[in-house]
C-alpha cells in the first residue's frame, strides 16, 4: 500500500503536534554513534571481500591533449585504459564524458587508466612507473584568459541599474574574489566492486544512491535493476560525493575483467585531484540606495570556471533575487571553460560565495550611509519576492537580525573606533544567512511488526548529518513507539528510493515520506480501534481512542506496512521557498603581525520544524566552521602554468582546526512552514555556511578599518591595509 503526496498546497494540519510520544525534535544521541566510535560501522574502504585486488588510478601529467599510449605494468594483474571511466573521470558528476574522444585529457591530474594488483602497495608501485605516452594541446588554465560564456537563462535585468546607481544618495560598486575550494570530506573516496553472473554490487562513499544507480549504469551499459549500491556509512560528502566518480567505475570494469572483487581507493591528493571543486569566483556587487537607507539598485555580476563542455556553473547569485528590495536589478553570470579540475557543488553551491560577498557588500554601503548594518537591512526586506510579486512560504529574516542583535549584545558595537585589548583590535559583524529551499522525490517503506517493532528502509544516506536518528525519532513519534523499538535501514538501492543527501533537502524529503508511510500505519491501525486517523493517540505501544485502549500487540496479528512517495508539486512555484537566519561575530585583529582570531559566533536559523535538536545544532556548527574557514584560511591554489591543483592534502589546504573556532553558540527561531509538506521541516545543513563568512570579515573592517576583497584574509592581506 502506497501513501502518496504531491505538495500542491499548504498544510495546516500540524498533524505532528498533536502527537504524544514526545520524542520528535528532542536532542537525541546518533543511533548509530556506537557503531562509529567502536568501529563497527565498515566504510567503502573496510569491506575486503574474499580474493579481492587493489586498483590504483591512473594521473594524466598533462593538462589537455590525448593518451596515445600506456605501457605494461610488470607484477600488476591488469592495466585497464577504458573511455568508460575517463569519462567519468574528467566531467564529474552531471556530464557524460569529454566530446572530443574517449583518450582525451581536460586536466593535469584526471583518472587516465588503473593498475591493479594483488596488494595496494603493489598496485601503487605499478602504478607510478608506468609510462604513459601523450599528445599534448595548448590548455588555457587562466578564467581570465578566455572569453565567457553568458548562459542566456542565467542572466536577467530588471530597471536600469545604471541609472540608479547615477541617481543614487550613497552606492557601493566593488569587485571580490574567491578561490577554488574543496568539500574535503574525512573519508577519502573509495569504491569496492564484486560481480556474481551479470548483478554488480558496489560499496562505496555515495550522497544519492538512486541518481547515483542510474549514472552507473549508463557508464558501464548495464540495466539499472542489474547493480546495487551499498553506502550505509559514508564519512562527510559535502557534495563530493553527489555523483559518480572514477574510482567506482574502474572497480566494477576491472572486478568484471578479473573475475574477482577490485578496491579501489583514492589517496587524500587524488581526492584533492579528482573531487570536483568549487569554483574560484570573481564577483562585482553594485548597491544603490536613497538618502534613507532604501536600496534602489542591486547588481551581482559574477565570472566561474569548468571545463569545456561542462554544463553546471557555481549558482553565485541564487539568493541574490529575493533577499532585498530594489526596483533596478541586473545579474550577470559568465562562464569560463578552461582546463583546471571539474567545478561542481561543494556545501551550499552558489549562496556560501554569493551570500558571503554580497552580504560584505552590505557592510560596506551601511557604512557608506552612516546606518546601523542591522537597520540597513531590516529597511530592506521585501514583503514578497521582488519583480515576480510572488509571496515568500515564510521570511525570518527581519525576526532574526533583531533576535540575533539582542542575543550577541549587538548595541555594545562600536560603530567608528577601535576597541583596543592590549596588542589586539576588537570588532563585530554581522551578516544575514539565507538559503534556497527545495523538496525532492523521496520513498520510504515503513513495517510495524505485532512485538510493538518498527523497520524503516529507504535508499536515503546518512553522510554524518545524523538521518538514521531523525527517521527513527520521526517513525517513533508517529506510531507511538520508543525509538529504540525502531530500526532504520539505509544506502541500499534495494530499498525505496530517495532524495538523497544533498542541497539540504534529504532530511525534509525523506522525512515526509517516512511521515505519510506512518500516517497510512496509523489509518490501519485506527481501522482496527474502530475511529478516525486523528482522533487515534499512540504511545508506547498502546493505541487509544476515546475511552478505549489496546495494546498495538493485540490489534496486530501480522506485519502491517506502506511506502510513502512524496513529489514536490505547485508549491514548489507558487511561493518562495527559503530558510532564512543571521550570523554575528567578534573578531580579534593583532594590529603587528595582522592575525585575525575568532574570539565568539552567534547564529540564528528559521529552518521549520527541528527534527532532532542536537544533530541540527551539530549542523549549523559545521556551516559555521565552513564560514570561518571561507573568510580566513581555506583557498586550493593552482598552478598557473598548468592549473594543476597545489594544495592537494589537508597540511596544504587550510581547513579551520579546533584552535581556530571558538565557542559557537546557536539559535533555532520556531517556525512551521506550511508549504513544504506535512513534516513543516526545511532544509538547515547549508544554511548555517550562508553569511558566516561574512560576518567574520565584517567584524575584521570593524576592528581594524581594513576591507578584504581578495579571500581569505590571511595575516599578509590585513596587514597591508593596517596603518602601522
Amino acid at each position: 500500500m502506497t501513501r502518496h503526496l504531491k505538495v500542491d498546497k499548504p498544510d495546516h494540519d500540524n498533524r505532528l503536534d498533536h502527537m504524544v510520544q514526545g520524542v520528535l525534535g528532542q536532542p537525541l544521541n546518533r543511533l548509530e554513534g556506537p557503531l562509529k566510535v567502536t568501529g563497527r560501522a565498515a566504510y567503502a574502504a573496510e569491506v575486503r571481500p574474499d580474493k579481492i585486488a587493489y586498483g590504483v588510478l591512473v594521473q594524466a601529467s598533462i593538462p589537455a591533449g590525448r593518451v596515445l599510449d600506456i605501457g605494461d605494468a610488470p607484477g600488476a594483474l591488469a592495466v585497464i585504459h577504458d573511455p568508460r571511466m575517463i569519462r567519468y573521470a574528467s566531467q564529474g558528476m552531471d556530464q557524460k564524458g569529454p566530446k572530443a574522444g574517449p583518450d582525451q585529457v581536460e586536466y593535469m591530474g584526471q583518472a587516465i587508466a588503473l593498475v591493479v594488483a594483488d596488494s595496494f602497495e603493489a598496485a601503487t608501485n605499478a602504478a607510478q612507473n608506468l609510462s604513459v605516452r601523450y599528445s599534448a594541446e595548448t590548455a588555457v588554465v587562466d578564467p581570465n584568459a578566455v572569453k565567457p560564456e553568458l548562459p542566456p537563462k542565467k542572466q536577467s535585468n530588471t530597471g536600469d541599474l545604471a541609472q540608479a546607481m547615477r541617481d543614487a544618495a550613497v552606492s557601493v560598486d566593488a569587485v571580490w574574489h574567491t578561490p577554488s575550494q574543496m568539500a574535503a570530506a574525512m573519508e577519502p573516496h573509495a569504491a569496492v566492486a564484486e560481480w556474481d553472473g551479470d548483478h554488480l554490487t558496489i560499496r562505496a562513499g555515495l550522497q544519492m544512491l538512486s541518481s547515483n544507480r542510474a549514472q552507473m549504469a549508463d557508464a558501464l551499459g548495464i540495466k539499472p535493476d542489474k547493480l546495487r549500491l551499498l553506502a550505509p556509512y559514508v564519512g562527510g560528502g559535502f557534495g563530493s560525493k553527489l555523483g559518480i566518480n572514477a574510482e567506482a567505475v574502474a572497480a566494477a570494469i576491472a572486478a568484471k575483467q578479473l573475475g574477482r572483487p577490485v578496491k579501489v581507493a583514492m589517496t587524500r591528493q587524488q581526492v584533492f585531484d579528482l573531487a570536483h571543486r568549487r569554483s574560484e569566483t570573481r564577483q562585482r556587487v553594485r548597491l544603490a540606495c536613497d538618502a534613507d537607507g532604501r536600496m534602489t539598485g542591486i547588481g551581482h555580476d559574477v565570472l566561474v570556471s569548468n571545463l569545456p563542455g561542462t554544463q553546471f556553473s557555481e549558482p553565485v547569485t541564487q539568493a541574490t533575487p529575493f533577499t532585498y528590495e530594489a526596483a533596478h536589478r541586473q545579474i550577470v553570470h559568465a562562464v569560463a571553460h578552461i582546463h583546471r579540475g571539474c567545478a561542481g557543488s561543494v556545501r551550499a553551491p552558489g549562496e556560501a560565495v554569493g551570500v558571503t560577498v554580497f552580504e560584505c557588500a552590505m557592510d560596506e554601503l551601511a557604512e557608506a550611509a552612516g546606518i546601523d548594518p542591522v537597520e540597513l537591512r531590516l529597511r530592506n526586506i521585501p514583503d514578497a519576492e521582488p519583480v515576480s510579486g510572488r509571496p515568500y512560504s515564510s521570511n525570518k529574516l527581519a525576526e532574526a537580525l533583531r533576535v540575533g542583535a539582542e542575543r550577541f549584545g549587538w548595541s555594545e558595537r562600536r560603530p567608528t573606533g577601535q576597541q583596543v585589548q592590549g596588542e589586539w583590535m576588537i570588532g563585530m559583524g554581522v551578516a544575514a544567512a539565507v538559503r534556497v529551499n527545495m523538496l525532492i522525490e523521496s520513498r520510504a517503506k515503513v513495517t510495524l511488526h505485532p512485538d510493538c517493532r518498527a523497520i524503516v528502509e529507504t535508499d536515503m544516506t546518512d553522510i554524518g548529518t545524523g538521518t538514521y536518528t531523525i527517521l527513527g525519532q520521526l517513525a517513533a513519534e508517529m506510531l507511538g513507539l520508543p525509538t529504540d523499538r525502531v530500526e532504520v535501514r539505509l544506502g541500499d538501492t534495494d530499498f525505496p528510493p530517495a532524495a538523497g543527501s544533498g542541497g539540504s533537502f534529504g532530511a525534509a524529503s525523506s522525512g515526509n515520506s517516512v511521515y505519510l508511510a506512518c500516517e497510512d500505519i496509523r489509518r490501519q491501525i485506527a481501522a482496527k480501534m474502530g475511529c478516525d486517523e486523528t482522533d487515534l493517540s499512540l504511545h508506547d505501544g498502546v493505541a487509544r481512542a476515546g475511552n478505549v485502549a489496546k495494546s498495538l500487540s493485540d490489534l496486530i496479528d501480522s506485519p502491517i506496512g506502506a511506502e510513502g512517495h512524496l513529489q514536490p508539486g505547485k508549491t514548489e512555484k507558487s511561493v518562495r521557498q527559503a530558510t532564512w537566519g543571521s550570523h554575528w561575530a567578534e573578531v580579534a585583529v593583532n594590529r603587528w603581525t595582522g592575525e585575525a582570531r575568532v574570539r565568539r559566533m552567534l547564529g540564528v536559523f528559521a529552518c521549520g520544524r527541528v527534527l532532532n535538536e542536537k544533530t541540527a545544532r551539530s549542523q549549523c556548527l559545521g556551516g559555521m566552521t565552513f564560514g570561518i574557514g571561507i573568510a580566513l584560511t581555506e583557498a586550493m591554489e593552482h598552478d598557473p602554468r598548468d592549473g594543476h591543483a597545489v594544495s592537494r592534502d589537508l597540511a596544504e589546504y587550510h581547513i579551520p582546526c579546533h584552535a581556530d573556532v571558538p565557542p559557537l553558540e546557536v539559535h533555532f527561531l520556531p517556525e512551521r512552514d506550511a508549504y513544504v509538506g506535512p513534516l513543516q521541516a526545511k532544509g538547515l545543513g547549508e544554511l548555517g555556511i550562508c553569511g558566516a563568512g561574512a560576518a567574520v570579515l565584517n567584524a575584521i573592517h570593524n576592528a581594524c578599518g581594513v576591507r578584504v576583497r581578495d579571500l581569505p584574509a590571511t595575516p599578509d592581506k590585513i596587514i597591508a591595509g593596517l596603518d602601522l
